[in-house]
């Protein structure tokens, strides 16, 4: 055997605790995953980290007037204590904080600027009237013009999952202030992603192994026609533009949606630096035999099945995906398992009161691979009781 197999898992948020819906999508079933492979006799390198930069975290600091950085510093070593209390077995798992992390990023920024795929152009978008500031996406809520429900993010819907900007929302509103946004000319970089549809498109029909609902949805995207998607944004908390091409004012950083999937490479050189072997990520990410499987939840489907792949495209020299993995929603008694809104309690405190190997089991034993599975505190103690332990 002796494959180089890549296990790049979700990069959650730092803003709040996560649920077993987190565990049950995404890092349980990379690190049964990675466990079989290491075992196989494959290289394994299993990677993740916390996503340091997501608006989640910078409208949570507004909500209680701290600094982003304080949400950080708190469920940062609350989620490496999640890893370490369940045996999730990462061989790094970092944050998108770190200088390595902002080099890598400005590496793909860079030569994307070069090939004519990031361009600046300007564009219209939100701004608060009360709090005089330009709003980005997750800091506008609405109406979903596809499925009607009726608090979708400026990013995503969280009913139906599709990708939003947003300026499509129906009767938007600001986080800030409750107001109505309008809508003001700023100028941003862009990221063409119409310019890979074609090259997309090709690989993904050669997925042949894929999941249905993984690859239609990516090819839906296609279909609908890909646009291209501002990659800054008018925010303080971010990874600055690299300085050759910081020409839009002040005020201006480089967007989460852009930089949170560069961390799967930029994590994978951290590794290989910190094992004193600085080119040893070739391996999995140069090398045309090695093999890469990413571990996230349906609603990451657009940003690793279509995005990344066309940040890699237009990069060059590196591996796609794969596969992607991609698992349904667990939900807590008909309610879909939410950090921001609160649904289902935390992996920490399950992991305080039940033994790691029995939580793994019940959790195991209900993976969403194909659809969305329901969950109740019931139901975990039946099967551990009934199936493991009696049995």
């Amino acid at each position: 055997m002796n494959r180089h197999i890549l296990v790049a898992v979700a990069w959650p948020y730092a803003s709040g605790s996560l649920h077993l819906g987190h565990l049950a999508g995404a890092y349980l079933p990379a690190d049964i995953f990675a466990r079989y492979q290491r075992i196989a006799g494959n290289h394994v390198l299993m990677v993740s980290g916390s996503d340091t930069h997501g608006t989640p975290i910078t409208v949570k600091a507004d909500q209680e007037g701290v600094t982003p950085q304080e949400i950080v510093d708190r469920y940062h070593p609350e989620i490496l204590g999640y890893w370490q209390a369940l045996g999730i077995s990462f061989d790094l798992f970092t944050t998108t904080l770190t200088d390595n992390h902002r080099e890598v990023t400005w590496d793909i920024f860079r030569k994307h600027r070069e090939r004519g795929t990031i361009v600046e152009a300007t564009s219209q978008q939100f701004f608060d009237p009360e709090k005089q500031r330009f709003l980005p996406d997750r800091y506008v809520e609405g109406t979903c013009p596809h499925c009607g429900y009726g608090q979708a993010r400026g990013d995503q819907c969280d009913n139906c999952g599709r990708t939003l900007d947003p300026v499509d929302l129906i009767n938007p509103r600001s986080r800030l202030s409750g107001a109505t946004p309008v809508q003001k000319e700023t100028t941003h970089w862009f990221l063409k992603l119409s310019a890979f549809s074609d090259q997309i498109r090709s690989w993904l029909d050669e997925q042949t192994t894929w999941r249905r609902h993984v690859k239609n949805w990516a090819l839906g995207m296609i279909d609908e026609g890909l646009p291209d998607r501002a990659i800054t944004r008018d925010l303080e908390w971010g990874i600055p533009i690299p300085p050759e091409a910081d020409t839009l004012g002040s005020g201006k950083r480089i967007y989460v949606w852009f930089e949170a999937v560069i961390g799967y490479l930029s994590a994978a050189k951290e590794w290989a630096k910190i094992q004193g072997t600085p080119e040893a990520w070739r391996d999995w990410w140069q090398n045309p035999d090695a093999e890469s499987y990413y571990f996230v939840g349906k609603d990451n489907i657009p940003f690793h099945a279509v995005i990344w792949p066309a940040m890699l495209i237009g990069y060059g020299e590196h591996n796609l995906p794969t596969n992607v993995p991609a698992n349904q929603y667990v939900t807590f008694k008909g309610s879909k398992a939410s950090k921001s809104m609160g649904i289902g309690r935390s992996i920490g405190w399950y992991a305080d009161r039940l033994e790691p190997d029995a939580l793994r089991f019940a959790i195991a034993s209900i993976l969403p691979e194909q659809n969305d599975t329901d969950l109740t505190e019931e139901e975990i103690v039946r099967r551990i009781n009934e199936e493991l332990v009696a049995t």
